[in-house]
């Protein structure tokens, strides 16, 4: 049995598809109902406090006895400056004098990182989900080592042949190989450093060549055909997130959900001005405000994340959300509309009969 279809088989996992984390989108509902259509769903916590984490874990474990997976956030803690961080501020002040509120006296750092936070991975070991993934990095040697002793799969996020050598020399089970199609946060380990920005079809053969792990495809997959070119390539699966935003199971609000359905879904761009890290996100006012020429850099993640949202929770309460992060793939137009059981069914049909892919994005 090769290592690729032996981690699928292992966690009792029907179908090469996994539902991507997608923090403050996925919900117990969305993951256990992916889950229970033999797909692997997925939570992200890295926004969440432990006692949150928990909830969410325990609430999904409710709704399913199959297997699912907890993605936490390994990114190094931010680098604090004064002077950036107001230089930020008084950069966006035309922004939340339109959102009607002050510019924030100061930001935090709103997110804590996994590889410092022992409450979070004692919550993990006492649940002990099938699955954890990274994201932004991988945490030290000795909480992999408690993980793998508590008999929990892990995967971790690349988006470089250099990321996915750390990931398998740290004994993780799968490799994420995330595209530079893909929607939400760049899983790079060093935002400083020089990002190739390869897509998910020459990263997945890089990696397919190289490691002996099972490489899971990750960015721009939106149908069954997608997932049977990544398989083709030589991916022991796919991964989307995108796709699942529309399920009715998500928690993406109804603005988030129009702009996906307008002609504004055909523009995504890779930013650092919403959270200090590059990800994807469908063009908005907040966007090409900070991407202007001559802006300062943003604050560091997640420290910028923080006057994003401030900034979106003013102004959404006037009703204008131009300032939301709507994360979303380069695939974002052939998203659809329907519950998250009937999607996977849909994904798996596609991936099994050339042109109903086709068929499908016409319905």
């Amino acid at each position: 049995m090769s290592p690729s279809r032996n981690f699928f088989e292992q966690l009792s996992v029907q179908h090469p598809l996994v539902q991507a984390p997608m923090a403050g989108v996925a919900t117990p509902r969305l993951v256990a109902a992916v889950s229970n259509a033999g797909a692997l769903g997925s939570l992200g916590i890295g926004a969440s406090t432990p006692a949150q984490a928990r909830q969410m874990i325990e609430e999904t474990r409710a709704l399913t006895g199959k297997s699912f997976n907890v993605n936490v956030f390994c990114h190094a803690p931010a680098r604090r400056d004064a002077a950036r961080e107001a230089a930020w501020l008084a950069h966006l002040a035309p922004l939340f004098a339109q959102a009607g509120t002050a510019v924030p006296a100061a930001l935090a750092e709103i997110y804590p990182s996994f590889k410092h936070d022992e409450e979070a991975l004692r919550m993990l070991l006492a649940l002990r989900p099938a699955v954890v993934s990274f994201h932004f990095g991988l945490p030290p040697a000795e909480q992999l080592a408690a993980l793998r002793q508590a008999g929990i799969r892990t995967m971790a996020t690349a988006t470089s042949v250099q990321e996915a050598v750390l990931i398998e020399q740290a004994g993780i089970d799968a490799i994420v190989a995330q595209g530079v199609e893909a929607g939400g946060h760049r899983g790079v380990f060093d935002p400083e450093a020089q990002d190739d920005a390869l897509s998910m079809a020459v990263l997945v053969r890089l990696l397919v060549k190289r490691s002996t792990l099972p490489v899971i495809a990750a960015g721009g997959i939106m149908d069954g055909a997608g997932i049977r070119a990544a398989l083709d390539l030589g991916a022991a699966g796919a991964q989307l997130g995108t796709a699942f935003i529309l399920c009715p199971e998500s928690a993406a609000n109804a603005a988030y959900r129009e702009n996906l359905q307008s002609d504004r879904a055909q523009h995504t761009r890779l930013t650092a001005s919403l959270s200090g890290r590059l990800a994807r996100g469908i063009v908005n006012q907040l966007i090409e405000h900070g991407d202007a020429p001559g802006s300062p850099p943003p604050a560091a993640y997640p420290v910028a994340y923080d006057a994003a949202k401030q900034l979106h929770a003013a102004a959404a309460k006037a009703g204008n959300h131009g300032f939301a992060a709507h994360w979303a793939g380069q695939g974002a137009p052939l998203v659809r509309d329907m519950p998250a059981a009937d999607l996977v069914a849909r994904l798996v049909e596609e991936m099994r009969v050339p042109g109903t892919a086709r068929q499908g994005a016409s319905m």
